[in-house]
């Protein structure tokens, strides 16, 4: 599973940048779940909620505007846009130093 989480925080830092952040929901949501499921990744709960939070408000923001663009990546402001990049790259690097110390530990 945490495999899973950290390709999602990658790929969903990659689709806002791409344009594609009405997709990365997905991976905003498997992230979230990926951590809440997996005890191994309780101290990245924190990094998962805030991904959560900053991917939430654009969305919300586009789904009850009342002048809506075709997409929620026209929609988004560029800087909720690297909001949301920051928090997902944040949240593997998180991961990514959290693994290097376990590695480190048992060693």
């Amino acid at each position: 599973m945490s495999r899973t989480v950290i390709i999602s925080a990658w790929a969903a830092a990659a689709m806002i940048i791409g344009q594609f952040a009405l997709v990365a929901a997905i991976p905003v949501a498997l992230v979230l779940v990926g951590t809440l499921r997996d005890a191994r990744l309780h101290a990245l709960r924190w990094w998962a909620g805030a991904l959560t939070a900053a991917y939430a408000t654009p969305l919300a923001l586009w789904a009850i505007g009342p002048d809506r663009a075709p997409s929620l990546s026209k929609d988004m402001h560029p800087a909720l846009a690297a909001i949301v990049v920051a928090a997902a790259v944040g949240f593997a690097i998180a991961y990514h130093v959290r693994q290097g110390s376990r590695r480190h530990q048992t060693a």
